[in-house]
């Protein structure tokens, strides 16, 4: 039994725009939740991992989630997106899910693809986003394939995102692509200045990046259908966090 059981959440906040994959720019309340099966090199959310965060997570019902997002974000939006760490790691998420739904308001939600739940048939838009070499993590392709032929199945709205830093990692997006021809796919370009605290000073090296990842997508013979993406949030409010 999965109702009930608490949700380890680590911050709340929006509404804000979407900054990432299949809904970027979408104006979206957040919820992020605790805890990640992997431990990516440049994760701009290690916080949720790593125990840095360990003081911010509260255990909360999806009652209690819901009255936060309310009371942060008034009536103001209609999209919801649950983010990570992994929030496939937590089966009691199908209550908030349902709630949510049950107010009309949609739902977002990104994970790599190392774990199946049954509610990823219930969520409005998910982006399932394996991780390249540069992660420094191996994905588990039978698990990815089982999660992706589910879906499929189902005729589910879904998308693939690869984040890119260098030439191994386009690679990588270019063989994820050849392997799921059928899923919309989204590369985006990676930021790997995360100690950088003044947003004017990143935003041109995040340009140069998004401007090399065109160039190199643009002449790759095995990325044809494929969208090109900023990290749209960094680009306005840099590292800062609960944006």
């Amino acid at each position: 039994m999965t109702e009930g059981r608490p949700i380890p959440v680590i911050e709340i906040f929006g509404p804000t725009v979407q900054g990432e994959g299949m809904v970027i720019g979408q104006k979206t309340m957040f919820v992020r939740t605790a805890g990640c099966d992997y431990s990516c090199a440049w994760c701009d959310s290690a916080f949720t991992w790593d125990g840095s965060g360990k003081a911010d997570i509260r255990l909360l019902t999806a009652q209690d989630v819901y009255a936060e997002m309310r009371h942060i974000g008034g009536e103001a939006f209609a999209h919801a997106t649950i983010s990570g760490g992994n929030p496939a790691l937590l089966p009691q998420l199908g209550e908030l899910i349902g709630l949510l739904h049950g107010q009309r308001i949609r739902v977002a939600l990104e994970t790599q693809g190392s774990r199946w739940q049954n509610w990823f048939w219930d969520i409005d838009d998910l982006t399932l986003s394996p991780k390249p070499p540069s992660s420094r993590m191996e994905t588990d392709w039978p698990v990815l394939d089982d999660i992706v032929a589910k879906l499929t199945e189902r005729n589910r709205s879904f998308s693939l995102k690869i984040v890119v830093f260098d030439e191994a990692d386009l690679q990588y997006a270019a063989e994820v692509h050849e392997r799921y021809p059928h899923v919309p796919f989204y590369a985006q370009a990676g930021n790997g200045r995360l100690s950088e605290t003044e947003p004017e000073r990143l935003l041109p090296y995040l340009l140069e990046r998004y401007e090399w990842l065109i160039d190199r997508v643009m002449a790759h013979t095995g990325l044809k259908q494929v969208h090109v993406l900023p990290q749209l949030h960094t680009w306005v409010w840099g590292n800062k966090k609960g944006v």
